[in-house]
Parts: C-alpha cells; sequence; structure tokens
C-alpha cells in the first residue's frame, strides 16, 4: 500500500479530531445564526459539588487525593438533557482570585460543604443559560481539594485529567457525605479554559491525550514549566516552583514543607540545565504527556508583550500543533499578562468568538468559524487585523549584520573584525542607554533611518560568534526600535486601566452578578522600544541538558531563537541591536566576569519582515487581511541604503 501523502495525513488527523458534521441539538436546546440560544434560567441552575477520586496521592498521607469540584448546570439537565461541561481549573480561587477584578468563589456557607454562589468570571452567567454545565475545579493542594501542589508536575495533570474521566465515567466521585457521585446529565464533551496557571492545566491534561477534552483555551499559558523559569540555561528566578508552590496552598504552611523541600533539591538551580523535574513538566515534549498526544482543538490567546508566562510559551505550543495539523484558531495581543475578556474594544467580540468556538466544539454546531481567518493580531494599541495564520505568511527573513562603528546593516562586517564587552550583571534600561556612546558591559549597533515601515512578525534568532576567557558566560541579545512613538505601554498596570463604568455578559442573581468593569489600553510615547529579548548560557548553546563550556580563547558559535513578536518598525526610525551579558531585569543571576568578544564578521540577527502591509490603510477596528501585498524585494548593492 503506498504511503499517504502529507496533505492526506493532514485531513485525516483533522477528521480524527473533530467532532460530528452538526450534532443533533438535545430537546430544550435552541440553536440559531450558528449560535447556542440563551434559554435556561440562571437563578435556578443546579449548584452543586463532588469531589474526584484522582491517581496520585501528592501530601503522602496514603489516601488518594480528591478533587474538588464545583458545578453550576441547567436544572432540566439529566439524564434526559445531557449537557457539555466548559472547566475552568485554577490554585487561585482562594487566594488571587481570578479576572481582572480578582473575584473568588462565594459559598453559601462557612463550612467546608457550602456550595458555590458566586462563580468568578462569565462563563457560568453566559454559558449555562446556553445549555452548558461550568465547572470550576480547585487544583490538587489548593482551597478545598487535598493534596499538595507540585507546580506543573504529576499532581497538576493527573487531578486535572480524573476530572474529565469522572465526566466520561471512567473515574470514581463523592458528595460531601460520601455517596458515589455520577455524570449522568452531562454528555462527557469537555472544554478547559483559563488564563495563566489555569490554561497551563488546560495544556496540561490535552497533553495526556485524554478521551473527552475536546477543546482547550489557554490564555497566557505555560507550555514548558522550564520555558517559564528559564531561557537556555539562563535561570529567571531561583527555588521558584516552592515558592509557588508555597504561593497557592492556604493550608497550614507545615503541611507540604516537605514537596516543596524536594522541589527545592531536584529543581537544578545550581546549573539552570533541563533535568528530569523540567522533563516532567514540559507539555509540548514532556514525560507526562505532549503534544503528539494532543486530541483537543485549540484556541491560543497571549499577549506579545507578557514576560511574565514569557511569549515562547505560546510560539512553540503554536507551531508544534501546527506541525500535528491540530485544528486551532490564536488571537495575538500586545498588552502584558492580560485576558482577551479586557482588551480594549473587544470584549463582545471575545464572548461572541469564544461562544461559537465552543458551539463548534463542544456540540457540533456548523456555524463557519474554522473557516474564518485563524488568527486576530494586535498591530498596535487597540488596532487589530485578522490574517489566515500566525506569524505572518510569507515573512522574509532578514540577516542584520553588526560592523565596526556601531553600524548595522545587510553586508557582512570586514573579516576579523570585532567588538567586546565584560559579562555583568545589567539592566535592560542601562543595555539600551546611550547607545552611541561605549559601554564596558553591552555592545550596540544601529541602522540607518529606515526608507519604508517593516513588520517584524514572528521569532528572531540570534546568531553570534564569541571568543570568552573564562569557560561560560550569560548572553543577552535585545533588538531595539530607536524612535519617538506613541506605543503600547505595557509596563504600566500590565497595559490596561480598568474604568468605572460596567458592561454585561449573561444573566445574573443578587448573589453572582455578569458585568465587569471596562478598560482601556494603556499607551505612552517613548524615545525607544525593546522589542525582542533573548538569553543564553554559553555553556548551554548545544544542549539544554548536557552543558559544554566553551574553551576560553576559542571561538565557538552561539545560536538561539529570541522571543517572539509582531512590531512595526516605523519609517524614519533605526533598528538596533544589543548584545550585553546578564540581563539584571529578568534573572537573578550574577554576571561571570567573562570578556566576550565578537567576531562582527561571522555574526548577525535573523529577523522575519513582512514587507508591503499596508497598515497606514488599515481601519482601526477588526479589518481582514490575508497576507501581504505582492512587492518587490530592493537589492542590496552600493546605491541601496536599506538599513
Amino acid at each position: 500500500m503506498p504511503p499517504l501523502r502529507p496533505a492526506l495525513i493532514a485531513v485525516a488527523l483533522t477528521l480524527a479530531i473533530a467532532p460530528p458534521a452538526q450534532a443533533t441539538a438535545a430537546p430544550g436546546i435552541t440553536i440559531e445564526d450558528g449560535r447556542t440560544q440563551p434559554v435556561f434560567s440562571y437563578a435556578d441552575a443546579v449548584r452543586e459539588h463532588v469531589y474526584v477520586e484522582s491517581p496520585v496521592d501528592s501530601d503522602l498521607d496514603g489516601r488518594l487525593d480528591k478533587v474538588r469540584v464545583d458545578i453550576i448546570r441547567p436544572k432540566e439537565s439529566g439524564p434526559g438533557l445531557k449537557v457539555p461541561v466548559i472547566i475552568d481549573e485554577s490554585p487561585y480561587y482562594d487566594n488571587s482570585g481570578r479576572g481582572n477584578e480578582s473575584e473568588r468563589k462565594i459559598y453559601d456557607s462557612s463550612g467546608p460543604d457550602g456550595n458555590v454562589v458566586k462563580f468568578p468570571l462569565f462563563y457560568d452567567n453566559y454559558f449555562v443559560p446556553r445549555g452548558y454545565a461550568v465547572l470550576n475545579v480547585d487544583m490538587l493542594g489548593t482551597t478545598r481539594s487535598d493534596g499538595c501542589p507540585d507546580i506543573g508536575g504529576k499532581a497538576d495533570v493527573l487531578g486535572g485529567k480524573a476530572v474529565i474521566d469522572w465526566l466520561n465515567g471512567r473515574a470514581k466521585a463523592y458528595t460531601a457525605d460520601g455517596s458515589p457521585a455520577v455524570a449522568d446529565w452531562t454528555t462527557g464533551a469537555a472544554a478547559m479554559i483559563g488564563k495563566s496557571y489555569d490554561g497551563t492545566l488546560a495544556n496540561a491534561v490535552a497533553a495526556t491525550g485524554v478521551d473527552g477534552l475536546k477543546t482547550i483555551v489557554p490564555i497566557s499559558a505555560i507550555s514548558s514549566w522550564y520555558r517559564y523559569q528559564r531561557s537556555n540555561g539562563v535561570i529567571y528566578n531561583y527555588d521558584y516552583a516552592s515558592w509557588l508552590a508555597n504561593y497557592v496552598d492556604t493550608d497550614p504552611e507545615a503541611k507540604c514543607q516537605a514537596v516543596r523541600d524536594d522541589m527545592d533539591a531536584r529543581d537544578g538551580d545550581d546549573t539552570g540545565d533541563r533535568n528530569p523535574f523540567w522533563a516532567a513538566r514540559d507539555y509540548v515534549q514532556g514525560l507526562l504527556g505532549d503534544v503528539s498526544k494532543v486530541r483537543a482543538s485549540v484556541f491560543v490567546v497571549h499577549t506579545v508583550n507578557d514576560l511574565n508566562v514569557k511569549p515562547d510559551n505560546f510560539s512553540t505550543w503554536w507551531q508544534a500543533l501546527a506541525d500535528r495539523h491540530v485544528p486551532r484558531k490564536i488571537w495575538v495581543g500586545q498588552t502584558q499578562h492580560v485576558d482577551p475578556f479586557d482588551f480594549e474594544g473587544r470584549r463582545s467580540l471575545w464572548v461572541d468568538t469564544l461562544h461559537r468556538w465552543f458551539d463548534r466544539w463542544l456540540y457540533g454546531v456548523q456555524n463557519g468559524i474554522m473557516d474564518e481567518p485563524r488568527a486576530d493580531v494586535e498591530v498596535g494599541p487597540a488596532r487589530w487585523i485578522t490574517q489566515r495564520d500566525w506569524p505572518a505568511p510569507f515573512a522574509l527573513k532578514a540577516s542584520l549584520r553588526p560592523a565596526p562603528g556601531g553600524s548595522l546593516g545587510l553586508r557582512p562586517a570586514p573579516r576579523k573584525s570585532t567588538a567586546s564587552f565584560a559579562d555583568v550583571a545589567m539592566s535592560e534600561s542601562d543595555m539600551v542607554a546611550d547607545v552611541g556612546t561605549a559601554n564596558p558591559g553591552r555592545v550596540a549597533f544601529t541602522t540607518g533611518p529606515l526608507p519604508l515601515d517593516l513588520r517584524l512578525s514572528g521569532t528572531p534568532t540570534a546568531d553570534l560568534r564569541v571568543k570568552l576567557d573564562r569557560p561560560t558566560s550569560n548572553l543577552t541579545a535585545l533588538l531595539v526600535d530607536f524612535g519617538e512613538a506613541t506605543r503600547v505601554d505595557w509596563r504600566r498596570g500590565q497595559g490596561i486601566t480598568t474604568l468605572a463604568e460596567e458592561d454585561c455578559h449573561g444573566e445574573s442573581t443578587e448573589a453572582d452578578d455578569a458585568c465587569y468593569r471596562k478598560v482601556v489600553t494603556n499607551t505612552a510615547t517613548r524615545p525607544l522600544e525593546i522589542v525582542a529579548r533573548g538569553w543564553i548560557d554559553v555553556q548551554n548553546r548545544d544542549s539544554l541538558s548536557r552543558p559544554a563550556p566553551l574553551p576560553p580563547g576559542t571561538y565557538g558559535t552561539v545560536k538561539w531563537l529570541t522571543l517572539p513578536q509582531d512590531y512595526t518598525f516605523r519609517k524614519g526610525h533605526r533598528i538596533g541591536l544589543v548584545v550585553a551579558g546578564t540581563d539584571s531585569t529578568y534573572s537573578e543571576e550574577s554576571g561571570t566576569g567573562a570578556t566576550v568578544t565578537l567576531d562582527l564578521s561571522r555574526s548577525r540577527v535573523v529577523v522575519p519582515f513582512v514587507l508591503g502591509t499596508p497598515l497606514t490603510e488599515m481601519p482601526k477596528d477588526s479589518a481582514t487581511f490575508r497576507g501581504p501585498a505582492r512587492v518587490e524585494l530592493p537589492q542590496p548593492d552600493p546605491e541601496f541604503s536599506f538599513f
């Protein structure tokens, strides 16, 4: 039998993941205009909770941990009306809360067995009337679940998976009095959604390939905990996993101290290398699950300026999903760690898009959402376009090369030309200050004024040839836009300001309203912007798990990806490349003190640019853009000063 062609394989995989072409609506479900309609009473909905038995004993007390699941579902749901499920599993329900307004669960009694009367966020208010159950799940080790948090590890992953298994009759659950609880009111079709840790749990459970999880919506979510706390051997924060475990666990501190001590012992902070501790916490290619097992569709939301959950967490996950032909959609914003519900001017569109997505994947409604452009991209403050994918299709890779005298252009520098600096801990603001002035802690290079707008869409690559006088050094590569402009001010308030005015999405009760304060995008006029950032420990240049010191006095190639971006350099601005040592803005490490010599003739930064994009002609609202216009690329010659 001849092998299947790639296109046929893609079709086969898509069909294997997709729901039925058009599910038949159950009695009582109404579908109009490709959307389920609000025909059920929110006020009369069933509010209950169960404890799902997990397969782990994370607190080592000799008993399997139970996961607390708070449920709200239509009163009519049951054996005669089975409904799908939307799950937000979180460790934050009794500490920092959820959403821009930090909502916590509120119970109908102060005892441990009270039912929730206020579910955080709008999911319950909006989707329960439309025929969905909404489950707020306490991550193991948090709120009213058993166990100890293990920060991305076995308990995190298998606790959430157990809930999906229970919904599909494969796991046990109990009511508060110990009676068996059966989910006879659900179809078993489930979605997981959430921002930050909540979305991370969605990624983790999807990577197990659990049957019944039809779609996930990870928002600002982690796909690799190593990538969240490391960059190519450079450590962002020491002993972070144990710190976060202690933060989300509101039980007495001593209960899980042994678990936290074990994390500190295994996290590899002495090297920064990727070891089994981190491999178990990687959902792209890890020990507990990986992208090859994903059976759910995926709607990714992230922002390119999120320097909490840095955007390489979404870009690597997104590319891996694409390589597997997983049905997917993406929104890419420019604020910081912000939920799409709080993107300025996009709230109603977000709610409607999410509604159509869930209807498509949980009810099988053929509403056309998969026929639309795959990517919504913010290209300026509250200014969005749609395009067929992300990064922008047809991006062209330009090699920007440093040269003596601080210039940056398309031509290689003369042979044997070098520049040197010392690996000292330095803040980013110091790295990019006064780039025309020599600084012993960095080297800087800039183009001339740009003759046209250039949009970066994707992930730049730093490709440097370096020599050290010590076995290793940290390296930082910054791509900078020099030029006065008004930009998203993601440093202030995560990039948004919360207003007093509210709008409402869904139905309300006295205890749980569906109304939330509006937001606007913060902007600031600044003379420069650090566009892309990348860090590496030179001894990890070839492997994250097997370090190899660079012999002092010997040149070696150090090539790595920066964080991804989507950003437009404006005509008349200059592009800058800054290379330095340890970035104290994002790393707690100290500089090694090594002298770094850069071989300019064999160093470059490769940037994916989109040319011919008529951004200045696009409407500020949701324009449709399917790719760049055809352009003739300028050819570098002695007369041409493109950079």
